[in-house]
């Protein structure tokens, strides 16, 4: 009667604490320079040192520029950051990946292309968004900076057992829905709330035919409707994607490891505190329309109307109103100054290939900054020996170095005040992508279609 999420656990779980803590192994810590510097900086003062270097990877991602990577970077604010990291992977002798280091990237793109992220395993970084790896069949979530510098010292964490929620989609996905259109649609109904303090499983139809790529956007963006992570089962999508990958264990048969990770499922009459399901007919191409991922809208619809409730009014109210948007209008056919592919959750090859795949034979639009942004050095390779390149430099497109990029304003890539970006990232708070910029979450294909028509434009229709 065990779920995916209760086995996985189970197997990691050191003691359990009076009062209901648990001491939770963990297989794997990433690191990037934005939430490391205290931890490393407290393991040294407490003269400890760290206790399984071979668990931890490092990379620089979040404020490392896209282009020029091999000039100094020109933030000081960022380098100060960058550097730390550097410093810090070699004092401690961690393995560590610098800017323009073939194996560089985002850490949670990077991470699963050299076999780092592997089901079964409890993977951390202090970041949000590490639920990217739950695709794997993996517990992965976020950690404050003192739970990393917690897991330096001894590989555990103390946590409390979240809730199991199942999310069911089953039946087939329409034509130019993406998994992005699956997790937008989902956290618009569940809310950016619906579901805080859950563990969430994405189960059926819609999920088992995604590729590895689909299944890490999905578990991506579970972080966006509060869930502590998102996880999908292993099957023989994954067991394929991990075959051969650079850094798998080297001392176990491939076949022995694929057996062990085919048997991580829930079972049949595993009980979840909650079960929700959807109907994949239902989901069509979105975007948001708000300030936060749960207002979002199908991409042929009208903005709805305002809350009755005085307190949620307001809040949707401001959220409009910071758009430039209004009550009832259709965002189809508006300008958009600013197309964004990439970020942790769509900057893989996939998203490139779909991308490639509505502009090739097009060309960008007057007066659009487009910011083709690849998740990692082995993407940026592959998008070259694939040509994808040429067709974005036949659309009169520029594709960049690997980074975190527009995703957030921490580095070179902002979007200006009051311009509107279709960005293929994860949030879309108020300044998120630079101070006053407004941005309408979409999948690389909506993205795409508004690069080459200068506006928000239906994929279906290209």
């Amino acid at each position: 009667m065990n779920t995916l999420f209760d086995k996985i656990w189970d197997a990691h779980v050191v003691n359990r604490i009076e009062g209901g803590t648990f001491q939770l192994y963990i297989d794997r810590l990433y690191c990037h320079e934005v939430t490391s510097p205290q931890a490393f900086d407290a393991i040294r003062k407490r003269g400890i040192g760290i206790f399984r270097r071979e668990k931890i990877i490092c990379t620089p991602d979040h404020n490392i520029p896209t282009l020029h990577q091999d000039l100094p970077i020109a933030d000081p604010v960022s380098k100060n950051q960058v550097d730390a990291l550097s410093r810090n992977a070699t004092d401690f002798n961690l393995t560590y990946y610098p800017i323009g280091d073939p194996h560089n990237g985002i850490i949670h793109v990077m991470g699963p292309e050299y076999g780092y992220t592997l089901p079964g395993m409890t993977i951390v970084c202090g970041d949000s968004h590490t639920s990217t790896h739950g695709a794997f069949g993996a517990i992965a979530f976020g950690i404050g900076t003192s739970e990393v510098e917690m897991v330096m010292a001894s590989q555990c964490l103390l946590q409390t057992k979240p809730k199991t929620m199942r999310i069911t989609v089953d039946g087939t996905l329409g034509k130019g829905v993406t998994a992005k259109d699956v997790a937008l649609y989902i956290i618009s109904q569940l809310s950016t709330s619906g579901a805080t303090g859950y563990f969430v499983e994405y189960a059926g139809e819609v999920f088992r035919s995604m590729s590895m790529e689909g299944r890490m956007t999905v578990c991506n963006m579970s972080i966006e409707m509060g869930a502590r992570g998102g996880m999908v089962a292993p099957d023989e999508v994954t067991i394929e994607y991990c075959k051969d990958r650079e850094f798998l264990p080297k001392d176990t048969d491939y076949n022995t490891l694929a057996e062990k990770w085919l048997s991580l499922r829930s079972d049949d009459d595993a009980v979840f505190d909650k079960e929700i399901h959807f109907d994949a007919e239902d989901i069509k191409p979105r975007i948001t329309f708000g300030t936060n991922p749960g207002m979002g809208i199908a991409i042929d619809e009208v903005i709805p109307a305002a809350p009755s409730e005085e307190k949620a009014r307001a809040s949707f109210e401001k959220a409009i109103n910071y758009m430039q948007f209004g009550e009832g209008e259709k965002l189809v056919g508006k300008p958009v100054d600013y197309v964004f592919l990439g970020s942790c959750t769509n900057g893989r090859i996939e998203d490139f290939r779909a991308f490639a795949s509505i502009i090739k034979g097009r060309k960008k639009a007057e007066g659009v900054t487009v910011w083709l942004v690849p998740g990692s050095k082995a993407v940026e390779r592959q998008i070259i020996a694939e040509g994808i390149d040429k067709i974005i430099s036949d659309a009169g497109m520029q594709l960049r170095q690997p980074g975190c990029s527009a995703c957030l304003a921490m580095n070179e890539d902002k979007v200006p005040e009051g311009k509107l970006c279709i960005s293929t990232s994860n949030r879309n708070f108020e300044g998120r992508q630079g101070p006053g910029a407004r941005t309408i979450l979409a999948s690389p294909l909506t993205a795409a279609a508004a690069a080459v028509t200068g506006k928000i434009t239906d994929p279906r229709s290209l």
